[in-house]
């Protein structure tokens, strides 16, 4: 079916927000056919949307109405965009493709936590975190990707978002204390001695202590890579493609980490563009990095 002009604007809409914000995913979302990478780019820039919200300077009361506002008009779809660009491309891809819209539910209970301040006691109380904002990612894009064993692929979808997100929680630690969030358990912070309260350039932790806490929970992330990453086989070409260049960028920013634990207080730790565009180049041979 041909689109509409409006459409096609709303879809380019999301493919420019993807490529302006989205610099790692984006190496991935290019090695998808185009039904395909217009879809998924719908699905970052709505995500985009809801962490701006979160991440945003609005008071928190004002940030949870606009939260609550945005996921009432994600209900009314695929019937209705409102006339907005990335939800009239959303709700377009939503018509053709088994796009799990409900999984935003998820994506917004976790930026609520954020606004609320929510700490974690637990492991398991980060996994359900990392669950809602970054698996929810993972098995909206599953509906994009299409796979013969859905029952299978759900689960493992959700486990690379995990380690993704406990890999983005590691990189940015001074940054988000300074925002005054801490990811990171309680009870792994008791464990090494910890408290990420803020001293010098980074923490006032004894350093040491410091990267033996990094150093295991980096652990713990790169178990949830290779978990996840048996999803590949499980997709076509292009999708896998597209799922292991965005999973080896971040898995080789967790090496990075791994290997220099104290450098996450030093600046934030990234891949320069080549070495993502070589992930992304052996990604599109089948070869994971």
């Amino acid at each position: 079916m041909t689109m509409t002009t409006g459409v096609e604007a709303a879809y380019r809409r999301c493919e420019d927000i993807t490529r302006s914000q989205a610099a790692n995913f984006a190496y991935g979302i290019r090695l998808l056919p185009p039904v395909k990478r217009r879809a998924l780019s719908a699905i970052y820039a709505t995500a985009r949307r809801i962490d701006d919200i979160g991440d945003g300077d609005l008071p928190p009361d004002e940030k949870l109405d606009r939260l609550a506002e945005t996921r009432a008009a994600l209900h009314r779809l695929p019937a209705d965009g409102g006339g907005d660009a990335v939800l009239t491309a959303l709700g377009h891809a939503a018509t053709r493709m088994p796009i799990p819209l409900d999984a935003f539910d998820e994506l917004i209970d976790g930026c609520a936590a954020d606004v609320t301040g929510r700490r974690y006691a637990t492991f398991d109380d980060l996994v359900w975190y990392c669950r809602c904002v970054a698996g929810s990612i993972g098995r909206l894009s599953l509906g994009v990707f299409g796979t013969a064993e859905p029952g299978p692929a759900a689960p493992l979808a959700d486990a690379l978002g995990v380690a993704l997100q406990l890999t983005n929680i590691l990189r940015d630690l001074v940054e988000d204390r300074a925002d005054g969030r801490i990811y990171l358990p309680a009870e792994d912070l008791e464990r090494f001695g910890c408290t990420l309260e803020p001293g010098g350039a980074g923490f006032a932790d004894p350093p040491e202590r410091l990267a033996a806490l990094v150093r295991f929970e980096a652990a713990r992330a790169a178990r949830w890579y290779d978990t996840g990453l048996r999803l590949l086989p499980l997709l076509d070409r292009r999708s896998a493609a597209c799922t292991a260049a965005m999973a080896g960028i971040y898995r080789r920013l967790l090496a990075r980490i791994a290997a220099d634990p104290l450098a996450v207080t030093r600046s934030r730790v990234s891949l320069p563009g080549r070495e993502k565009a070589w992930v992304a180049a052996r990604a599109l041979v089948g070869r994971t990095a």
